[in-house]
């Protein structure tokens, strides 16, 4: 792993020890700088002194998603205790949605206002762009490859297209665009630096193209992404200086879309300028804390993808139905009569579909957390549902510090977890996954901007040079195509875990041993593999089952409620999914509490939650009365203290190539240490009990109440 560096203003070397020297005092004066650091024989660097003094915009630890839910306040115990308490837990959580869109059905304003704004965009051949970072851009990108082009490519395959082509436009499918930070190489992994330029969601915007009129909808799961703003922000630029005609015609077709009470996020100057602009129009979806601190891909990203998805269903309804017979409809799976209110409270039925399945769901999560304790691999197959499996299989890498998905170039299987997809070649797979060709950033088209436009030079450099990894020629790296090539370099082997995932009635076509959901289940067996199959149906029309007999099968059953983008099936696979992957970490011990302890801290932000999660673990033990008891008082530690330890921790991880060692489980383990001896501990003695101790042993030996505290 390089070393991370943070932005620092340029300096000459007096100015900059004064400046230190400066801050250190300070933080001496006002009692910040504790004994820690003399004990562990560390200043805080200029990369932390920077980032304590003026990154404060990136401090967001006191936002709501980044709070501890008390449902799952003992996570990683319970779990261990017992699978399905702990998947039990983490599903608990999403009641919070169910909640939150039984109050938004009373008031659909907002929601109404942007289904007008699609159906608008639709019969006047107008863009409807969708825009996220991290999860809220693979949710752009699921609106785009999952929702709306499989829709229309069904539609114009039917008899119905000749009802509907005088008056729908000929390029329909490409009318949506979903773009994340990065384009589709981000899909893999975050690629550094990006997510704090506002510049970089202007750069995209206009080389995809979007256009004043056009309907954007700006998707943040906290309220605070820098690039999302910066998108959000330059399509308002498009309409000039701001009149009231301009304020209303503006906010008819601007759409920010975030997850975070308002008065949480007025302190942050990037967020104040959308929130408070009158010509935005802001959906906020707030539900609560994650049921993993700060794990927006859970509850906030699910919420929002719904939500959403519910805006283009309704939209898609409200257009067809001029042109298209009830029955009609009905045979393309729209119901007349169910309106937007019932969609979203159809979320509740889709989360009861999802908890019915609990037993076997957590045979599954023991077979998966089993398979990577021996030290194997998972494969993943799937066709219909291959965007939601592709999303929490790669959003399991920077949550809890796996490799990211493997390049072809690697000659050994680093990452747990691959995904493949009924398709011949690495193009066929990626056409596949898209119903597009890939789209990357081309450096030709960035470059000089990130030159002449990003003042602060860390942030230009990274940039920069993640900006050589964004381009068209990204597709070639990643395989995920069911080829004797790939099968051959990275096919299952003993031990491993095959999964088959099936939508409606792919799971059928499991009988049939020509076909490739089949040959996938018979390569595992035949080479030692275990099989997992998780069906996706509704009631009206269940499975007819399958002769391949699985390790294990996982079976959701929805409500026979309209469907017809698929919107319903993919959020139970992804609820399904994101408390399976959560509880295998945590099983793995990834986890403490309902903690991140292994995030990586790769952006400004991330920082800001390492620094918090040390922060609160250490002083949860020494204020505990049996820290108390056997070691006697001590200062809790402060924001200030705790950031110095964390750089230098990416400091010496830097160094030493230490890849897959958190930060936050090694600082947690050398600060204790230090407090404990009150003396000098180094990173190789923090490292060793890392290794042979794990951190939530280590922390219940000196925090016995920490598996049953409550918040």
């Amino acid at each position: 792993m390089k070393k991370i560096k943070i932005p620092s203003t340029p300096f000459n070397p007096l100015q900059s020890f004064t400046s230190k020297w400066q801050v250190t005092m300070k933080l001496q004066r006002t009692g910040k700088l504790n004994s820690i650091l003399n004990y562990l024989r560390l200043e805080p660097s200029f990369q932390s002194i920077d980032y304590v003094e003026n990154k404060k915009q990136f401090h967001l630890y006191n936002l709501l998603t980044e709070q501890r839910h008390p449902k799952t306040w003992t996570l990683s115990s319970s779990i261990k205790e017992s699978t399905g308490n702990g998947l039990e837990m983490l599903l608990s959580v999403d009641e919070d949605i169910s909640n939150k869109f039984k109050k938004s059905s009373k008031d659909t304003e907002p929601l109404v206002q942007a289904v007008d704004a699609v159906c608008r965009a639709i019969k006047s051949s107008k863009t409807i762009y969708f825009y996220g970072c991290g999860s809220t851009g693979r949710l752009a990108k699921q609106m785009e490859s999952t929702f709306w082009r499989p829709f229309w490519k069904g539609i114009k395959g039917s008899m119905l297209w000749g009802k509907l082509l005088e008056n729908i436009p000929d390029n329909i499918e490409d009318l949506l665009i979903g773009e994340m930070t990065g384009a589709d190489r981000a899909l893999i992994s975050s690629l550094e630096g990006f997510e704090d330029l506002q510049l970089i969601g202007k750069l995209q915007l206009m080389d995809r193209g979007i256009k004043k009129g056009d309907v954007v909808f700006c998707v943040t799961e906290g309220g605070e992404t820098s690039s999302v703003i910066g998108t959000i922000l330059a399509a308002l630029e498009q309409y000039g200086e701001l009149n009231e005609e301009k304020i209303n015609e503006a906010k008819n077709n601007l759409y920010f879309v975030y997850n975070n009470p308002d008065h949480l996020l007025l302190p942050f100057d990037r967020s104040r300028a959308v929130i408070e602009n009158p010509a935005i129009t802001k959906l906020n979806i707030t539900t609560g804390p994650q049921a993993i601190t700060g794990s927006t891909r859970m509850q906030a990203t699910t919420s929002e993808t719904f939500i959403l998805g519910v805006v283009l269903e309704e939209a898609l309804y409200r257009v067809l139905k001029e042109y298209l017979t009830d029955s009609e409809l009905s045979e393309i799976g729209f119901e007349p009569g169910f309106n937007i209110e019932q969609r979203l409270i159809s979320f509740r039925d889709v989360k009861r579909g999802v908890d019915d399945s609990l037993d076997s769901l957590s045979i599954f999560t023991e077979m998966e957390s089993e398979t990577y304790a021996n030290s194997c691999f998972s494969t993943y197959f799937a066709r219909k549902a291959l965007i939601t499996v592709f999303i929490d299989s790669t959003e399991r890498s920077p949550t809890f510090r796996l490799y990211p998905l493997d390049t072809v170039n690697e000659s050994v299987k680093k990452s747990w977890i691959q995904v493949w997809t009924d398709s011949s070649n690495i193009k066929q797979a990626w056409s596949t996954f898209l119903g597009r060709n890939f789209r990357g950033l081309e450096e030709s088209s960035y470059k000089e901007s990130f030159l002449n436009g990003i003042d602060d030079p860390y942030l230009k450099d990274v940039a920069l040079k993640s900006l050589t990894s964004a381009g068209n020629d990204q597709e070639m790296l990643y395989d995920l195509s069911f080829s004797m090539e790939n099968i051959k370099k990275r096919g299952p082997g003993r031990g491993d875990l095959g999964v088959v995932v099936c939508i409606d009635n792919e799971a059928d076509e499991i009988n049939n041993p020509e076909l490739s959901v089949r040959r996938f289940c018979d390569l595992c067996r035949e080479r030692g593999a275990k099989v997992a199959i998780i069906t996706v149906n509704s009631q009206e029309n269940p499975s007819a089952g399958y002769s391949f007999n699985p390790d294990v099968g996982v079976d959701i059953l929805l409500p026979s409620f309209p469907d017809p983008i698929g919107l319903r099936r993919q959020i139970a696979l992804k609820m399904l999914l994101n408390a399976h992957s959560t509880g295998i970490m945590a099983k793995l011990g990834r986890i403490i509490g309902n903690t991140m302890t292994f995030v990586n801290p790769s952006n400004l932000k991330l920082i800001g939650r390492a620094t918090y999660l040390i922060m609160s673990h250490i002083n949860d033990t020494i204020s505990g009365k049996h820290w108390i008891d056997h070691h006697g008082n001590c200062n809790k530690l402060t924001f200030e203290e705790v950031n110095a330890v964390l750089f230098d921790a990416i400091g010496y991880l830097g160094r030493e190539n230490l890849q897959q060692t958190a930060e936050v489980a090694l600082s947690i383990i050398r600060i204790l240490e230090a407090l404990n001896s009150r003396d000098y501990v180094s990173w190789e003695k923090a490292q060793s009990i890392l290794e042979n101790q794990g951190l939530e042993a280590y922390l219940l030996e000196h925090n016995p109440i920490l598996s049953s505290t409550q918040p």
